[in-house]
Order: C-alpha cells, then sequence, then structure tokens
C-alpha cells in the first residue's frame, strides 16, 4: 500500500473550507471536527485505551495520526499501560525525557473507510451545531432590550413559537397581551427578555406585557426620546388595558408630553395601536414627589398630599366626586401611579381625610392633657404647632417651646419638666413590665412598634423577632387592633422581624 503519511490533502482544505463558508463558522472549528473524527477512527484500529491524536495541517491538508504515552516517576502505578510509561523505560526509547513528557510515536496511515467517513460526517456537523449555537447565543445575548421582528411559526399551549430570521424565539403565554391572538404567518413585534444558554440550543424569550416593551416603542416612535432630549423617567402598565410612562427634559424649549403625544396625537396613537387598544397616559415627571403624584393619578383632581417618606407611603386627598376616578376601574389608576413613584399611595376623600384627622388629635389631645396634667386649650396649641408625641415635647429646644403663642419661658420649663417626669415614668414601667411579661430585648428593636405596642404582644404571647416573623399580618392587625396599625404597616413590621432569617441563612452559605 501507498504510504500516504503526511502527503497534502488538498481536498481536506476544500472541504473545510466549503463547509465554513456554507455554515457561517471558522475554518479552525471545521478542522478541529475533523481531527476528532480522525482521533475517533484512529482509536477504533489501534484500540480505545490508546492516546491517538489526529492534526491536519491547515495549508497543505496533510494528515498526522501519533500515539502519545506519558512518562511518570518510577514506581508510580500505571493507570493505562497503552498510554504512560515509567521514566527508566522510556529513557531506553528518549535519552533527554523527563517525568511529564510524551513520547510520540507517529502511526501508520490508516484506510479511512467508509464508517470513519460517517464518524468525521456526524462529529462536523455536532461541532458545526455547536458553534452555530454559540454564535447565536452571542448575538441574540447582545440584543436584550431590544425589540425585534419576526413571524408566528405556531402556537403550543398558550405559548407563541416566533420565526425572527436565523432562529426562533418563544413569546409566553404570560407575556402575550391579554386578549391577544396569533395565528401562524402573523407579523409581530416584541422586546427581547432573555436569553439563555441550554443543550439544545439557546432559548431566546420575549415579551409584550412587560413596560420595557412600551419604553422601547415610544422611543421608536419620539425622535426626541432617541435623542436624549426627553427621558423616560418610569413605565407602569396593566397589559392591554392602561398605562402610565413618566417623561421629562432638560430643554425648556421642548414639552416631554407634547412630544411624545406627537401632532393630533400620531405617535402616541401608534403606541396604542401597538398595544393592542391599551390606553396611556403621558406623566409630567417631577422631582418634588407631591407634585409627581398629583400628575401621576391624573385625570384625577388631588387638592392634598401627605407624604410618609420613611415608611415609603404617600396619601392623596381628593374631593369626594373625584374619589373614583382617582382610584380608577379596578383600583386601576392609584395601582400604576404607586408602580410609577414606587410606594403605596392612599387616597382619601376630604371628608375622610378630615374626621381621620379629628380623631387622631382627639387621641392626642387626650394623651397631652393626661401626661402633661393641662386642659384641653394648652392640648389644642400643642397639636396645632405639630407635636404628635409626648417625647417630642420631653426632648424639644426650650426655646422652641417658648415661641408658642400664648406661652411664656415659664410655661414652656413646666410643660417640658412635666414632659420629662411622664416619659421617665413610662419608661420605668415599660421596663418592669416587659420584664415581668418576659418580653426579648431583640423585639424592642423592631421599628414601627412603640410600648403599648410590643406589651400588648407580650401579654398576646409575642414576646421574641421569631414569634412576631411567625404572624402574618392579619395576625398582627387582630392583636393590635385596626385603628392601631394598617395592614401595610403590619406587613412591613412582620418583613423587618424576618430580615434576620435571611441574614443567618445567607452567613451559613458562606461558611
Amino acid at each position: 500500500m501507498e504510504n500516504t503519511e503526511n502527503m497534502p490533502r488538498p481536498e481536506i482544505v476544500l472541504v473545510a473550507d466549503a463547509v465554513s463558508r456554507e455554515k457561517n463558522i471558522d475554518k479552525e472549528d471545521v478542522f478541529v471536527a475533523m481531527e476528532i473524527a480522525i482521533q475517533k477512527a484512529g482509536r477504533s484500529r489501534y484500540g480505545a485505551e490508546h492516546d491517538i491524536r489526529a492534526s491536519i495541517d491547515r495549508k497543505t491538508g496533510a494528515i498526522t495520526l501519533s500515539r502519545y504515552r506519558e512518562v511518570v516517576e518510577d514506581g508510580a502505578e500505571i493507570e493505562n499501560e497503552a498510554a504512560q510509561l515509567h521514566l527508566k523505560d522510556a529513557k531506553k526509547i528518549q535519552k533527554d525525557v523527563k517525568v511529564g513528557d510524551f513520547l510520540i510515536d507517529t502511526l501508520p496511515p490508516i484506510d479511512f473507510g467508509r464508517i470513519a467517513a460517517q464518524t468525521a460526517k456526524q462529529v462536523i456537523v455536532q461541532k458545526v451545531r455547536e458553534s452555530e449555537r454559540n454564535r447565536q447565543y452571542e448575538e441574540y445575548k447582545e440584543k436584550i432590550g431590544t425589540i425585534v421582528n419576526g413571524t408566528v411559526k405556531r402556537a403550543d399551549f398558550g405559548n407563541v413559537i416566533v420565526d425572527i430570521g436565523k432562529t426562533e424565539a418563544v413569546l409566553r403565554h404570560d407575556e402575550v397581551i391579554p386578549r391577544e391572538k396569533f395565528k401562524a404567518g402573523d407579523r409581530i413585534r416584541a422586546y427581547v427578555l432573555d436569553v439563555r444558554r441550554e443543550t439544545r440550543g439557546p432559548q431566546i424569550f420575549l415579551s409584550r406585557t412587560c413596560p420595557e416593551f412600551m419604553a422601547k416603542l415610544f422611543t421608536s416612535e419620539v425622535p426626541e426620546i432617541y435623542d436624549g432630549i426627553v427621558e423616560i423617567m418610569g413605565v407602569a402598565r396593566d397589559p392591554g388595558s392602561k398605562a402610565k410612562i413618566a417623561v421629562k427634559t432638560n430643554d425648556v424649549t421642548v414639552d416631554p408630553v407634547g412630544a411624545c403625544v406627537g401632532l393630533r396625537g400620531i405617535r402616541v396613537q401608534a403606541v396604542v395601536t401597538e398595544l393592542q387598544g391599551e390606553k396611556i397616559d403621558i406623566v409630567p415627571y417631577s422631582e418634588d414627589r407631591a407634585q409627581y403624584l398629583v400628575a401621576a393619578l391624573a385625570p384625577a383632581e388631588v387638592t392634598k398630599v401627605v407624604l410618609d417618606e420613611e415608611n415609603g407611603r404617600m396619601e392623596a386627598v381628593v374631593p369626594e366626586e373625584q374619589f373614583s376616578i382617582a382610584i380608577g376601574r379596578r383600583g386601576q389608576n392609584v395601582k400604576l401611579a404607586s408602580q410609577l413613584l414606587g410606594a403605596n399611595i392612599d387616597v382619601l376623600t376630604e371628608a375622610e381625610e378630615q374626621e381621620r384627622r379629628m380623631n387622631e388629635n382627639k387621641v392626642r389631645l387626650n394623651r397631652f392633657m393626661e401626661a402633661l396634667d393641662v386642659d384641653d386649650m394648652i392640648g389644642h396649641l400643642l397639636i396645632a404647632e405639630g407635636f404628635t408625641t409626648v417625647d417630642e415635647i420631653a426632648f424639644v429646644d426650650l426655646k422652641e417651646l417658648a415661641e408658642i403663642e400664648g406661652f411664656d419661658e415659664d410655661i414652656a420649663k413646666e410643660l417640658q419638666s412635666r414632659a420629662k417626669e411622664f416619659v421617665e415614668k413610662r419608661n420605668a414601667e415599660f421596663a418592669k413590665k416587659s420584664k415581668d411579661l418576659g418580653l426579648d430585648e431583640s423585639l424592642k428593636t423592631i421599628s414601627g412598634l412603640d410600648q403599648d405596642m410590643l406589651l400588648k404582644l407580650a401579654e398576646s404571647g409575642v414576646k421574641t423577632i421569631d414569634d412576631l416573623a411567625d404572624l402574618a399580618g392579619d395576625e398582627l392587625v387582630e392583636i393590635l387592633g385596626e385603628n392601631v396599625i394598617s395592614l401595610v404597616d403590619a406587613n412591613k413590621v412582620i418583613m423587618d422581624a424576618r430580615a434576620h432569617w435571611f441574614t443567618d441563612d445567607h452567613e451559613e452559605d458562606e461558611q
């Protein structure tokens, strides 16, 4: 048989070049696939226990088939006699060899018959697929956060399979706008939500319901947004029904809302049409949270805003006839406004707000009259100046008390003295009662609970942070009373109590 060792094989180079161009993958990947196929054929011929390696000359196509044997220390255990040998034996073959080196024996060429050719084909196809998958993954990973156009191929159990050119993407049923139906052949636009690397290839997930999709649609329809003159500050959506988008600009000559609406509403209408008639409120953004809230609750008219930044809550007071508008159908308007501002928004009528304020003032008045031993006139004066607790009076700057109309320095000193005496007595009683009830000190660190609440909890058997963390929000409201704590605040208190659970888990993971 003719010795074909290291003979030029130009047909190998031509095949690699053709496959590379046809499949749009790196030629080197094709050569590597061919080498793997040749190695498999070589191991089938000489035995799988041998370390057979093949190499192809990238220019000539010449194939070299070699057997590699690793040199190990004398006395070391030989795991594979066909692929390893001791140093003393290796030196008989090559004097300057060292431990860790390989003895390389060039093998005679073998006839790559039909089976070897089939193996080579399978390896090349596999490599081509892997290369295509990697290329698609890298390509579409860069498209996360963009809009793609595609054609519906089919719908599987509510999920829509979309042909987006070189591959397919999935639009899951929960990412489809409600009442939206697609059939094969429909053109579709969607937001690339995520791209994941999986064994069957990259999985591309689309969305038409996420807020980012609407933001990208406005970016494509409004040149001022695309150019950065107008900035989108927030988006809130109830997909297929209603949405709010907040915009601002630093250019005083540009009306951000008008830019998004467009001449005769042409720009916003294009987005509405794409979103299946979703009604869109365009809100002017403001750094002033109260002003931003007023704009976000439009079309309702807000007469008063109360901010509780510490607890992330806001109150909007509206006239009676505006209440249903502010709440919206199924609470939609206030829910979207809450999402836009990232805060819990309570909507009250003027009558409700006035009644609640009167009740709060009545409770404070009775507390001041009892704690400070004063008449209702002095109590009303303290409330009018914004004092809400006896502690505030005990530790406020004396000068501030003396400046209240009708007060002088002597009255201020006497009030503060009584307030301090009350606070000291109350704290001493609390310390004794909490000790008698077995109230854990750690429970006192939870914000949102005052001394009266803590004692009430202890009396109900809630004496540690874990006891509190085990409660549900409605259970805490039931213990303390609806007039003492709201469900929203109760849930916040319980989440604070549960915080150490997650901290402890994290510390255990680190160990």
